[in-house]
């Protein structure tokens, strides 16, 4: 015998049971992150290049459909970024890419 009682036992099983279901819940987190940075960052883009392409037919100034495209450039690179996993990067970028668009925004 090993000098352990039943609920000694009983106390690791239940700790390791919860260990690996805290480990499923940060697993679910961080995909569900990496698919949430993915579809915003295609949105984003799709959103960008056509205020671009609706910019290119009006009559402003060329700097403004450059912005939205600029934006939506980096709103596609987030979009990679974040399928690959890196979610805080594409976070970024997609805050920096929405900004670059806002800018465009500013001129038309």
């Amino acid at each position: 015998m090993s000098g352990r009682t039943d609920s000694e036992t009983d106390a690791e099983r239940d700790a390791d049971i919860a260990e690996a279901h805290e480990v499923e819940d940060q697993a679910e987190d961080a995909r569900r992150a990496r698919w949430t940075a993915t579809g915003t960052g295609t949105l984003l883009t799709l959103a960008g290049l056509a205020a671009a392409l609706l910019r290119c037919a009006g009559s402003v100034p060329a700097l403004a459909p450059a912005a939205y495209a600029l934006g939506a450039a980096v709103c596609a690179l987030a979009a990679v970024l974040g399928f690959r996993g890196h979610t805080r990067r594409a976070l970024w970028l997609l805050i920096a890419g929405v900004m670059v668009m806002a800018i465009g925004d500013q001129f038309d």
